[in-house]
């Protein structure tokens, strides 16, 4: 059986003409990870609902076993796999399509939240093992990248229950900080990063679903 985990990033947003998540996504398209399993990379739009549109049909036709979605994180010097995905949207800024939702839910009627299904822990520690700054997160926002995560944990609730899948924020590019004080991370180690995040989600999925290391990644506030 072909094993395929589905990689998606999103197209450049709020004025920017590049989006990491895109680009490292797209590089990896159809890279072979150990154990029979093959990247496939989707580009998602920054658009409220038509990113999850956009979603649900990648899955249908791909038919993975793991997806991973992937969005920019301004601000952050790590790779950060998200632990939670909530029922709200807040846009601070109109996503692609001029929308600008306020304290809506992503699926009316849904739960509060989901938790991931990728082993976030030990992605973590892969990461840092390989030398590559990453950390837990635990807020994914309120913008498309929240979304889609919430998105994708409903479509694996409700349509895709053999799925493993989550979400994955990245920093910046160096380009687009230029100038500023903001942290970003080489686009070569990006890719290099989420190819680890997706071997480590692909083993896990090998051995049914491989419970987390349980190490601490709380935090106080």
């Amino acid at each position: 059986m072909d094993k395929r985990v589905l990689m998606t990033g999103f197209d450049p947003f709020g004025g920017e003409t590049v989006n990491p998540a895109w680009e490292a996504v797209h590089r990896l398209d159809g890279r072979a990870l150990q154990g029979g399993w093959t990247i496939v990379s989707q580009q998602v739009p920054t658009v409220f609902d038509r990113s999850i549109a956009v979603l649900r049909e990648a899955m249908g036709r791909v038919r993975p076993q793991v997806v991973i979605c992937v969005g920019q994180a301004g601000g952050r010097a790590q790779i950060t796999p998200e632990r939670v995905a909530i029922n709200v949207n807040d846009a601070r800024i109109p996503d692609n399509a001029g929308q600008q939702p306020i304290d809506t839910p992503v699926v009316p009627g849904g739960p509060a939240a989901y938790f991931t299904k990728l082993p976030i822990k030990r992605i973590v520690a892969a990461l840092r093992e390989a030398g590559i700054p990453a950390a837990v997160s635990n807020t994914a926002g309120t913008y498309v990248c929240n979304h889609i995560f919430y998105g994708l944990m409903h479509l694996i609730a409700t349509e895709h229950p053999q799925v493993q899948g989550g979400f994955v924020h990245i920093p910046y590019l160096p380009e687009q900080v230029a100038g500023k004080t903001e942290p970003s991370m080489a686009l070569d180690l990006i890719v290099r990063g989420l190819e680890l995040v997706a071997a480590v989600a692909a083993a896990a999925s090998d051995a049914g679903g491989e419970a987390d290391l349980a190490v601490t990644a709380g935090q106080e506030c």
